[in-house]
């Protein structure tokens, strides 16, 4: 059953803090290339930093503290002890798809989110693996450049569950794509119409309650360009 999201405005806002939040609230995920966190960014949309698990141990040893981070987990993540002190916020992991059983069998201190590498010639097996994925209790991740058939089916699948996704996009007119995808899923309309023709004005009237349903499901896109996507979605109203 697709979860009813409403596009009207209601009576009574949803608020947290005197206001509502917006709907691309702690939306987006920068990556940065060292263990200290990257100053100068404080925006609605700015969600937590990217940081790979060798550059905290990179750092191990130093009074460096990484803060609250999203871990991009590439090494053993037994040697993650003993680390500069950091607080996992999500683990991020990257496999091929010959690979997922055993992303499924990975237990940390903090969700995982598995971000499948489709074989060129089957992309549609990313729905396959998000349907795994989710069922083990994982955030299935979607990368960047997949065809919008195979990205269709990818949202079919996480609309029915509980586990939310996590994307990566190249610009800011993917992220505006995977925003009303997302919704489309949701409300069960035309996924792959909404991917290729977002209506920006229909995501800017969703109502407090249909914006944290929405959060529930699609948990953060990461970007190379923060600001460019930044600008992208103030220009379509949602910032």
């Amino acid at each position: 059953m697709s979860l009813p999201v409403s596009l009207s405005m209601p009576t009574l806002p949803v608020t947290r803090g005197g206001a509502a939040q917006p709907l691309v609230e702690g939306l987006l995920l920068q990556r940065r290339e060292s263990a200290a966190p990257l100053a100068g960014r404080d925006t609605a949309a700015a969600g937590p930093q990217i940081v790979a698990a060798s550059r905290l141990i990179g750092a191990a040893g130093t009074d460096v503290d990484a803060g609250a981070v999203v871990v991009d987990l590439d090494i053993d993540p037994d040697d993650l002890a003993g680390a500069i002190e950091h607080r996992p916020v999500r683990f991020h992991v990257h496999v091929t798809a010959e690979q997922v059983d055993d992303a499924v069998s990975l237990r940390l201190p903090a969700p995982v989110a598995v971000f499948v590498t489709p074989a060129a010639d089957h992309p549609a097996g990313l729905a396959e693996a998000a349907q795994t994925l989710s069922v083990a209790g994982h955030c299935p991740g979607l990368v960047a450049g997949v065809p919008a058939d195979a990205v269709a089916d990818f949202l079919a699948v996480l609309a029915h569950t509980s586990v939310g996704f996590v994307a990566q996009a190249r610009d800011g007119a993917e992220v505006l794509a995977l925003l009303a995808g997302t919704v489309a899923a949701l409300r069960g309309d035309d996924v792959r119409a909404a991917l290729a023709h977002p209506d920006t004005a229909a995501l800017a009237a969703l109502n407090p309650d249909a914006a944290e349903a929405v959060r529930g499901v699609l948990l953060g896109i990461e970007v190379e360009s923060p600001e460019q996507v930044e600008q992208v979605l103030a220009d379509a109203g949602l910032l």
